[in-house]
């Protein structure tokens, strides 16, 4: 039973045998990327390339889910995408809009 699950994935017409695994499988490389950088402190974030990254994470993702067959992987990596850059993009704009500066009055 479990060699004929392990053919049903080799033989699927997305499966490790063609681009369409190993794309979004390459790509699972780009949100790993981001998650690292979750560490790293907000004024060092890009807004351009965090939204490149929500927005390709929402359209791949919609797209993923229209073609034939169903791509799993491109799916799941475009939503793990989505939802770093959305995350990123959160910090970035509570450290840039939200966070009170505290400004020091010079005593003369």
């Amino acid at each position: 039973m479990a060699a004929a699950k392990l053919q049903a994935i080799w033989n699927h017409p997305a499966g490790p045998k063609t681009i369409h695994f190993w794309a979004p499988t390459f790509k699972w490389g780009i949100s790993i990327a981001n998650i690292a950088d979750f560490s790293k402190p907000p004024e060092k974030i890009s807004y351009p390339q965090q939204m490149a990254v929500t927005a390709t994470g929402v359209i791949w993702s919609r797209y993923s889910m229209v073609i034939t067959p169903k791509n799993w992987n491109l799916f799941s990596v475009n939503i793990a995408m989505a939802g770093t850059g959305i995350y990123q993009l959160a910090r970035k704009l509570k450290q840039d809009y939200f966070t009170e500066t505290q400004e020091v009055v010079a005593k003369e």
